[in-house]
């Protein structure tokens, strides 16, 4: 992805004119994504300031892919941004066994919620990496089990299809 070619300063809070320069749009147009793509969502300081932080403006810059290379409608960003948010926080089990049921299904619900929540927000959950080694290896993981749900979802669609 071509989002992260550009180079994000280590900060942990960013000015809505930073995010402009570094996306390469203006205000109102990052403004206009935040309104139609909830997971751009900056939170505001005292003073009423949008307050970016990485995570905003690595979506910010994916937002702009996906409109502005990937040639996507705001409708169709919304869904593979989505998609893809999905994808990077679900955990499920495929077992051979099991068509439909699975009795692990809810705990691997609460499970993906409390990650997802956690991405999110570290210290809402109480958890999260204190030093960068630690950040690092986490992302680590989270890219392997990433690839292995991929996969998962590869050998589900193949057994799904030598069924019928």
């Amino acid at each position: 992805m071509s989002y992260s070619a550009v180079a994000i300063p280590e900060k942990l809070f960013f000015k809505i004119g930073e995010v402009c320069e570094l996306a390469g749009v203006q205000a109102h147009v990052l403004r206009y994504w935040e309104s139609e793509f909830p997971m751009l969502a900056p939170q505001k300081n005292r003073a009423g300031q949008r307050v970016y932080r990485k995570r905003d403006v690595e979506m910010a810059l994916r937002v702009k892919e996906l409109l502005y290379e990937d040639q996507y409608t705001i409708a169709g960003a919304k869904k593979r941004l989505a998609n893809e948010l999905r994808a990077g926080g679900k955990l499920r089990v495929v077992s051979p066994d099991s068509e439909d049921e699975n009795p692990a299904q809810p705990l691997l619900q609460e499970v993906s919620s409390t990650l997802t929540t956690a991405a999110q927000s570290p210290a809402s959950v109480g958890i999260g990496p204190s030093t960068v080694e630690e950040r690092l290896a986490l992302k680590r993981i989270a890219t392997e089990l990433r690839e292995l749900l991929g996969l998962l979802e590869e050998k589900e669609k193949a057994s799904g299809s030598r069924k019928k």
